[in-house]
């Protein structure tokens, strides 16, 4: 059965997911990269998304590579795509990651402007969403009974939540605090929404925690 996850998103100790001011040179907004600092060294991080050998092994590697199982399509915020706010002035912008992203399957990506689905190297195709509840059936299709992983940003994730569509909760709580930025639970009461956390463990980079939608 197709489940609906959120996998390794990092989360500051003041609960921001994502820094203020996302820009071309700082897309995960500013400070934003040292939420990441745990996932970066793991062997999985070097080969999945940089193609890359080597790498840490233990607690946050096997974080890293169980957000990669199973996984037929992804989810992902405009923001997510890229810094273009609006209409598409043109259809240059093609993602963060080069010509091969990291994703190599199906990704829909929300947003209210229409363009032309994107294929890219490496089998991912983008496809441009208007709603969440089309975006996540269009996803399903796609996976063809694997997973679909919701990739972010934060409130791509708090739309999901607040329908109650996700069944799992990957969060790394990492030891930064960037003070201001976009808060991932806002608004939301996770426990008036049927989630609870069900497990945590810790590296020395990271606690991580696995928030499940009861019954889920």
């Amino acid at each position: 059965m197709t489940r609906v996850r959120v996998e390794s998103f990092a989360v500051s100790i003041d609960g921001f997911g994502a820094g203020p001011d996302q820009s071309l040179d700082n897309p995960l907004g500013v400070g934003g990269m040292a939420l990441h600092e745990w996932v970066l060294p793991t062997r999985t991080f070097q080969r999945k998304v940089l193609g890359q050998e080597g790498g840490t092994t233990g607690i946050d590697d096997d974080f890293a590579a169980r957000g990669f199982d199973n996984v037929g399509a992804w989810i992902l915020g405009r923001n997510m795509f890229g810094p273009v706010r609006g209409p598409w002035p043109d259809l240059d912008w093609k993602g963060w990651w080069g010509d091969e992203p990291p994703y190599h399957v199906p990704v829909f990506v929300l947003t209210h402007h229409p363009r032309p689905p994107l294929q890219m190297k490496g089998g991912t195709v983008f496809h441009f969403v208007g709603d969440i509840h089309d975006a996540l059936a269009q996803a399903r299709a796609a996976a063809a009974g694997q997973d679909v992983r919701i990739g972010g940003g934060p409130a791509t994730i708090r739309q999901y939540l607040r329908a109650g569509l996700i069944d799992e909760l990957h969060i790394a709580l990492s030891p930064v605090l960037l003070g201001r930025g976009e808060a991932l639970f806002a608004g939301l009461d996770l426990p008036a929404l049927g989630y609870e956390c069900t497990a945590f463990s810790a590296s020395e980079k990271a606690g991580h925690l696995l928030i499940q939608r009861t019954g889920a």
